[in-house]
This record gives C-alpha cells, structure tokens and sequence, in this order.
C-alpha cells in the first residue's frame, strides 16, 4: 500500500475494531501488560528484576526477529542498563507526560535518546523499550508501519528523525481524535493496535 493510500487519521470507531481484532488474534498483548506493570516497578524499586530486564519481557516476544541475530547475552544486558543510566534524567522527565505536549524543543533529546537505544536494539525495539518508559508520551511502529507511513528505516543512527516525525504523525491523529481524553486508554497504545492490525497483519 502507498504511504499516500494510509489512512492518517483513523476514527474512535476504526480503534474500537482494530481492538477486538486484535485481542482477537494477538495473544502476545499480555507480554505487553506485564511488561508494562513490570517496567512501572522497576522503576520504583518494588522488584527484584531491574527495568533492563522488566524491558526485556516484551522485547524478547514483540521483537523476536532481531533477537535471532542478538542473542540477549549478559553483554547486551550491560549494554541496556548503560544507555538506561546515560539517559535516566530525560527519560524520568517524560516519563509521565503525553504527546500533546511534545514540542519542537524536544527533538534534538529525543533523537539523542533514539539513537543510543537503537545503537542495543535497533530501530524497532528502542521505539518499544521508550514506549514502555513513557507509555503517553512516546509511540510504537514497527518495520511494516514505517514503511507505510513513508518512514522507511535506514541503517542504525539515522532513524531518529524518522520516529521524531512519526511522533508528529501520532500527534496529530490524537489531536484529530479529540485529544489524549478523548480515547478510552492509551491512544499511543490504541493507534499502534490499528496499525498492526491494518497494515502489518492485514487483519482489517
């Protein structure tokens, strides 16, 4: 399908199909909830496993294509926990805010913060891993997504002004939406769901 077919804007309706759908079909969604629960008391320091390993539970099922070429070694472990520590200042500061507000003052962070996850899990599971860390203020796509919305991933460190202008697309379909309020749960999480759904399973 042609970026320029994409339907950018889906309504309320088209994310309550695309949700049935995929509880439907996609039984991995739990790895997501516990992984989210999880990253949430990591962070907190309510639990024995740290975030690197909280991340990891959705990491090693929703990104199991690149985990078949990076074994998750204690090296890549080292190497999570590093980038976490190096951006632990910016990621706690949008850690609870939402896309509406993301502003062109936070491009160059946010690019900066792309590149050093992706540098440890490529394009894909740095927009998961900084999705789970700031669930409404970051989206999800995958290689199939990008490529739709005319986004298609280039080699590792070139892909952070791609996701800055898919953030930029997700705003404004929550905008379009009636704002954060206006959807029942996570909008990031309910467009993400119509995407998968659409365009990388070709369920809808």
């Amino acid at each position: 399908m042609p970026a320029s077919d994409v339907d950018r804007h889906p309504t309320r309706k088209e994310l309550d199909s695309a949700r049935r759908t995929f509880r439907k079909y996609e039984s991995r969604d739990v790895f997501y909830r516990a992984a989210t629960d999880l990253v949430s008391l990591a962070l907190k320091g309510e639990t024995s496993i740290n975030v690197a390993e909280a991340l990891a539970v959705l990491l090693q099922t929703w990104n199991r294509s690149y985990y078949r070429f990076h074994p998750a070694t204690a090296q890549h472990f080292e190497a999570l926990e590093a980038v976490l520590t190096k951006d632990a200042v910016w990621l706690a500061d949008v850690r609870d805010r939402s896309i509406d507000s993301f502003g062109s003052e936070d491009e160059a962070a946010l690019i900066a913060t792309f590149d050093d996850f992706e540098s440890v899990l490529g394009p894909v599971g740095a927009a998961k891993a900084l999705h789970l860390l700031a669930p409404n203020f970051l989206p999800l796509w995958d290689r199939e997504i990008a490529r739709i919305y005319g986004l298609q991933l280039a080699r590792t460190g070139l892909n952070g002004p791609r996701y800055v202008r898919m953030i930029r697309t997700v705003q404004g379909q929550v905008e379009r939406l009636g704002g954060v309020d206006a959807v029942e749960g996570n909008p990031l999480k309910r467009i993400d769901e119509y995407n998968y759904c659409h365009y990388t399973k070709s369920w809808m």
